[in-house]
């Protein structure tokens, strides 16, 4: 059922892309989108303030031998607050866009978005804590 839902977008961004079909288009504004991502955040916490960030140095393990799910635990996201219900909104809508894009991107190129997302999905379960990423 969710494979249908993925097709479905990806035929509905198809049809509605009208003025950025080529890849030069897609890309930057693929590029652009995420630069909107990330000035949304930045607003969320220079002029809101529904989040702060709290950064320092992560903490490095001190031997071969360390437990993974033990340092996962050590480390840090440094975000402190939730987002506000407009922040929320205008971050829904930025990723909405990257989407779009994103899914545009596979469009030209042939790619089926749910396939993508399942390969992630299985490398994700098959190396687990281990892709370090």
């Amino acid at each position: 059922m969710k494979d249908i839902i993925f097709d479905d977008f990806q035929n509905a961004v198809d049809d509605s892309l009208l003025r950025h079909k080529s890849l030069l288009d897609i890309i930057t504004k693929l590029e652009e989108s995420q630069g909107r991502i990330n000035r949304a955040l930045a607003k969320s916490v220079t002029n809101c303030g529904c989040i702060e960030i709290h950064a320092k140095k992560q903490p490095s393990p001190n031997n071969d031998d360390i437990d993974m799910d033990s340092y996962k635990k050590q480390l840090n996201t440094h975000l402190d607050g939730t987002l506000c219900d407009n922040c929320r909104e205008v971050l829904e809508r930025e990723i909405g866009n990257n989407l779009f894009y994103l899914t545009s991107l596979c469009n030209l190129l042939d790619l089926n978005l749910y396939d993508v997302l399942l390969k992630e999905y299985n490398k994700i379960n098959t190396l687990g804590k281990y892709t370090f990423r």
